[in-house]
């Protein structure tokens, strides 16, 4: 795994800290986040009715799987702040579904560190502009700012 210190972060402010590999979407991937979360709508789980119904072709991602993804992108991808005990997921500010990623799409992510502020508790607040590109399209299929917290425990005297 990849780590970077504080120092290293904060100079790489407005520069991109990380592409992602590319993953295929399936539809297994499809069908198993329909069932997690009870979204079970045509246009991603009935490829013959989307095929005939759609402009799309067929199914696509959801657009909160899309989004799922960045997780694990980021962790195979982003290097790891050096003495970080845990991140979290903060939110994020904005988020636009830009294209549908359809059933067998290849995506992956860029990472734009946009800002970094270290808190005096140990909390390093960290936003990304992030931008999940698919294979050979002219519109990626979100962009977000991205925001997660890193905790580095403070050294007491």
């Amino acid at each position: 795994m990849n780590t970077t210190t504080l120092d290293q972060v904060l100079a790489n402010i407005g520069n991109e800290v990380g592409l992602s590999p590319w993953r295929t979407v399936t539809q297994a991937m499809i069908d198993t986040f329909a069932d997690a979360t009870d979204d079970h709508q045509f246009i991603h789980c009935d490829p013959q009715r989307a095929a005939a119904e759609t402009p799309f072709g067929g199914t696509i991602a959801h657009g909160f799987l899309t989004l799922s993804l960045l997780s694990a992108m980021a962790f195979e991808t982003v290097p790891q702040l050096e003495g970080a005990e845990m991140g979290i997921n903060q939110g994020f500010d904005t988020v636009r579904f830009v294209a549908p990623v359809k059933t067998g799409a290849r995506v992956r992510t860029r990472f734009v560190l946009a800002k970094v502020k270290a808190r005096p508790s140990g909390w390093i607040e960290i936003a990304h502009d992030v931008t999940i590109e698919i294979e050979d399209s002219l519109k990626p299929a979100l962009t977000a700012r991205w925001l997660t917290l890193a905790f580095i425990p403070t050294k007491s005297d």
